[in-house]
């Protein structure tokens, strides 16, 4: 029976939950996730996961936070003047926004906090130092990458 190894193409089902119980998103009700595994289009704990399963097996994997997005960083959150900000801005705890940094790169933060002159801004992926657990149903191997033979 085929197993999944790097550079396969496969579709999985998947679950993920938080360490609390907590789902944080799942495939119920859509299509399969469809991905090459290891070209790094899912975070690395979850390649690992699917690597040796065989089309219909189940698995639940443990992927601590430096296999999925990593720790959250300090130099991520920065406190940005009120006055920056449009004057009829309704701004929220939570809320997303869009933010240029000084290269240009455009990145989502989050309004984690608003002081009486700034508002705090969070650029960390929300997941960010979250160990998470993922249920996963391998669907189908599609097929890897084709493989070049340079006589």
């Amino acid at each position: 029976m085929q197993k999944v190894k790097s550079g396969d193409k496969v579709k999985v089902h998947y679950h993920g939950k938080l360490t609390n119980g907590e789902t944080f998103d799942s495939s119920t009700g859509r299509a399969p996730l469809e991905f090459e595994v290891g070209s790094g289009m899912v975070i690395k704990g979850f390649d690992n996961g699917v690597t040796g399963m065989s089309v219909g097996e189940k698995r639940t994997v443990n992927i601590p936070f430096s296999e999925a997005y990593g720790p959250r960083n300090a130099e991520m959150i920065v406190d940005v003047p009120k006055e920056q900000f449009p004057k009829d801005m309704q701004l929220e705890i939570g809320m997303p926004l869009m933010m240029s940094d000084n290269s240009g790169q455009n990145m989502e933060v989050i309004v984690s906090q608003i002081k009486e002159n700034s508002v705090v801004l969070d650029a960390n992926h929300p997941l960010a130092g979250q160990d998470l657990i993922f249920d996963i149903e391998l669907v189908e191997i599609v097929g890897g990458s084709p493989l070049i033979i340079i006589p």
